[in-house]
C-alpha cells in the first residue's frame, strides 16, 4: 500500500484514478491545481505522484522545477497530458519526472508505471518517458481506455462502489447454478449473468480490477453492466479517509 496524490484539473480523471488505485490497496489524495499539490507536499511527501501538466493556474512542468528548487522533489513524479509535445517531455525528465503518460490512459499502463515508480523509487527513476509520445493517441485505442468520455457515458464510479450495502445473497457455484429453459431468452441471460458476475466477485473479493481481467471486461463497462444487473459488490461500503 502507498499514499499516491493525483493532481488533475480535471474531476472526472481525478475520481477514476483515484477508484483504480484505492481498489488496488493505495490510499489516494487528489489536488485539482498547483496551489493544492503545493499545500498537499508541505504537509508530508507522498509515496508518488501523478501529475498533470496542463492545468489552469501553473502547469505541471512549473510545479515540478519548483519542487526541485526547494528540495521538494523526493518522490516519483508521473507526468500525465493528453497535449504534450517531445519537447516538453524532455525538459520534464531533465527536471526530475520518472516516467510520462499520455491520455487517454490505458488501465494496464497505469497500474503498469505506477507499480515501476513505487519499486524504484525516485533515486535513478528518470523513466523512458519518450516511450509513447508522439504516436497518435498514445496507446492503442482499446476497450481500456479511461477516457473522461467514458466516465460521463457511465453512472459515477464513486457513487456506485462506496453506496453498495454488503453482499447477503447466496452466490451459487457453476455446479449449483440452474436456470429454467422456460424463462425468455432476456431473462435466462440476465439470470445467467448476474450469478456469473456475483461468482467472480466473491472469489475475488470484491476487488473490481480483478473481476474486470478476470471476465474481460473493460473496468467502467463492468460497473456499468453490475449497476444494469442488480449486482451489489461483496466489498460493501468503502472507508473513505
Amino acid at each position: 500500500m502507498a499514499n499516491i496524490l493525483v493532481v488533475d484539473d480535471e474531476m472526472g480523471i481525478r475520481e477514476l484514478l483515484s477508484e483504480i488505485l484505492g481498489d488496488e490497496g493505495h490510499v489516494v489524495s487528489t489536488a485539482e491545481d498547483a496551489n493544492q499539490a503545493r499545500e498537499m507536499r508541505l504537509s508530508g511527501a507522498p509515496d508518488l505522484v501523478l501529475l498533470d501538466i496542463w492545468m489552469p493556474d501553473t502547469d505541471g512542468v512549473t510545479l515540478l522545477k519548483e519542487w526541485q528548487r526547494d528540495g521538494l522533489l523526493t518522490m516519483p513524479v508521473i507526468m500525465m497530458s493528453g497535449h504534450a509535445t517531445i519537447d516538453t517531455a524532455v525538459e520534464a525528465t531533465r527536471i526530475g519526472a520518472m516516467n510520462f503518460l499520455e491520455k487517454p490512459i490505458s488501465l494496464q499502463k497505469l497500474l503498469k508505471t505506477v507499480q515501476q515508480g513505487l519499486s524504484r523509487g525516485h533515486e535513478g527513476a528518470r523513466g523512458t518517458m519518450l516511450a509513447n509520445v508522439g504516436r497518435p493517441n498514445g496507446v492503442s485505442r482499446d476497450a481500456s481506455m479511461l477516457t473522461p468520455q467514458i466516465q460521463a457515458a457511465t453512472y459515477s464510479v464513486g457513487s456506485f462502489s462506496h453506496g453498495l450495502a454488503h453482499q447477503s445473497a447466496f452466490v451459487p457455484t457453476e455446479e449449483e447454478f440452474r436456470v429454467s429453459f422456460e424463462l425468455p431468452l432476456r431473462e435466462a441471460r440476465d439470470a445467467f449473468e448476474r450469478a456469473y458476475f456475483e461468482h467472480h466477485l466473491s472469489r475475488e473479493g470484491g476487488s473490481m480490477t480483478r473481476v474486470a481481467e478476470r471476465t474481460g471486461l473493460e473496468r467502467t463497462h463492468l460497473y456499468r453492466k453490475l449497476k444494469q444487473l442488480g449486482v451489489e459488490s461483496v466489498k460493501g461500503v468503502k472507508k473513505v479517509g
